[in-house]
């Protein structure tokens, strides 16, 4: 989110900042739907920690290059205290496209989120794996909740993110398709149909990308810092891996998609406080043991994919929630101070910062 340092508030400078952003930044940096947004593409790397590393180094650029055209930058779920009156549409001929389509949807507040993408390189197997990752959809979102606030108001969930997104048409978590050509002819039929331009008008919350072979999750809240980054994009990594290869997620939970949609609404609500619901028990557990039973399954994938650093990352955000941290600052310094508190937080690189070296030390501490 650009901001203002003066108010704190959205900046709506999008349109006027691309052109004068550096060459090497340019090309990593993308329109988001609001002039107040944009979007930072890291590049193809085979494990979390070199992606999370370009991560660092494009928010430290974006950082600079902001400062003489006296802006800020953040990252959360949702801007605290942002209305939809005040929000203008991108220029860009994609999102006048989409203002064109979605009406008065497009102008409603901002929304922020943390899509990863993961290369799997059979069209089959990537359908496997996106088909049985809905069933670990509503952690992803407990774990990463990080939009308490809507309008200056506490919403009482955790990612006011996730339904202040859903009033947008194909979003939420898909059905299961079964097989890739099942895939492609559901979104083929759409833009046969002219109800989308193309395949990623398609928002739902983990989809396939066929021009990259990759499965794109797209569920968590935007994270605050890199490495809070890294351990959402390390247990996602994991998991595409481990549904791919194992499948892991029970056939009962992959197959129950109003439990599934349940478990969703209990997430943003809650956070990685909600009690989610078990099929096999027909009963609710707590997310945080349920986290933590899939966090053990998911251990050798990270140690193969050379990103356990990174998965436990996601263990200490589990302990300091990015809707609780928001909640307790809010308490302290009040709306603008939270938003200053964001900004001063974009650049916290954490163990993402250090040396190799000392990861690898700390980790066998």
């Amino acid at each position: 989110m650009l901001l203002d340092p003066g108010s704190w508030a959205l900046a709506h400078r999008l349109d006027d900042l691309l052109p004068v952003l550096s060459a090497g930044l340019t090309e990593k940096v993308s329109a988001e739907t609001h002039a107040c947004t944009l979007e930072l593409n890291g590049g193809i790397h085979t494990g979390v920690r070199t992606a999370v590393q370009e991560l660092l180094a494009l928010r430290r650029r974006l950082a600079d290059e902001l400062a003489p055209h006296g802006l800020r930058a953040a990252v959360a779920g949702t801007h605290p205290f942002a209305v939809g009156e005040d929000t203008e549409v991108s220029e860009s001929a994609r999102y006048q496209v989409l203002y064109d389509k979605m009406r008065e949807l497009a102008r409603r507040e901002p929304t922020f989120a943390l899509h990863v993408h993961v290369g799997v390189p059979d069209p089959e197997l990537a359908m496997r794996a996106a088909d049985r990752i809905r069933a670990h959809l509503p952690l992803i979102l407990a774990a990463s909740a990080n939009s308490p606030y809507w309008r200056g108001r506490d919403s009482g969930m955790a990612s006011f993110r996730t339904p202040l997104f859903q009033g947008f048409p194909r979003s939420g978590i898909p059905r299961r398709f079964g097989s890739y050509a099942a895939y492609a002819e559901v979104v083929d039929l759409m833009m046969r149909a002219d109800a989308l331009p193309e395949p990623t008008f398609v928002w739902w919350d983990v989809r396939l990308q066929p021009r990259f072979g990759t499965v794109e999750v797209r569920i968590a809240d935007a994270q605050t810092t890199v490495s809070e980054t890294a351990g959402v994009a390390a247990l996602i990594q994991a998991l595409v891996r481990l549904e791919a290869t194992e499948g892991h997620a029970s056939p009962e939970l992959v197959g129950a998609a109003e439990v599934l949609e349940e478990n969703r609404f209990l997430a943003a609500r809650d956070g990685i406080d909600a009690r989610l619901i078990d099929v096999t028990t027909a009963s609710r557990v707590p997310a945080r043991v349920q986290l933590e039973e899939l966090l053990e399954v998911c251990e050798p994938h990270s140690d193969d994919l050379g990103s356990r650093a990174e998965l436990d990352e996601l263990r200490a955000l589990m302990e300091s929630p990015g809707a609780v941290r928001q909640r307790a600052t809010m308490d302290d310094v009040g709306q603008r101070g939270l938003v200053e508190s964001l900004a001063s937080a974009f650049l916290d690189a954490g163990a993402i910062g250090k040396p190799a070296s000392v990861i690898a030390g700390g980790e066998e501490a």
